[in-house]
């Protein structure tokens, strides 16, 4: 009786660690407040999940119905107002900027469509950075939301016009 209820208490522990996810690491978060005459906030977490990251976000206070640009920042600074003193995107590698699926900026990261509402909320994951890692690390960070499209192929930024709002990237 001992021996069976012992496997089967080992048995419950090994079904449950099969389903925890082991490789969870560091994890950051960007409060976004709005710049100057605009209304756009929200939250983003960025959890390291082995090579890649996953990001989670959820604004408000976007066009309703339109496509935003969304990328991590060279500087953690938005104290300008417009956003403008977090710099270009963070791109430690120098590359042009482009889409996920191609060579880009670290900081490249795909466009976020409001619903009817304004609002935001969008989960996926990228690679090329880093949560506290040493390959583009994104702590300390600024993250930006674009009033406009990002159409991945202008350079240097993909013109997706000015800055709605602006967070520093910090860890959690």
């Amino acid at each position: 009786m001992k021996t069976t209820l012992a496997i089967a208490v080992w048995a419950a522990l090994a079904a449950g660690c099969a389903t925890m996810n082991t490789n969870t690491g560091p994890i950051a978060v960007a409060s976004l407040e709005p710049t100057q005459g605009n209304s756009a906030r929200g939250t983003v977490t960025f959890t390291q999940r082995g090579a890649a990251v996953r990001v989670s976000a959820q604004l408000s206070g976007l066009k309703a119905g339109a496509e935003h640009g969304f990328h991590v920042h060279e500087k953690g600074d938005c104290g300008s107002g417009d956003g403008m003193s977090a710099g270009g995107h963070y791109n430690p590698a120098g590359t042009p900027h482009g889409p996920q699926a191609a060579v880009h900026h670290a900081g490249d990261m795909p466009n976020l469509m409001a619903d009817a509402n304004g609002n935001v909320k969008a989960e996926f994951e990228i690679a090329g950075i880093s949560v506290g890692g040493s390959t583009a690390d994104i702590i300390g960070k600024g993250l930006i939301v674009h009033r406009d499209a990002d159409d991945y192929n202008s350079q240097p930024a993909g013109n997706a016009g000015p800055r709605l709002a602006c967070a520093v990237i910090r860890r959690a």
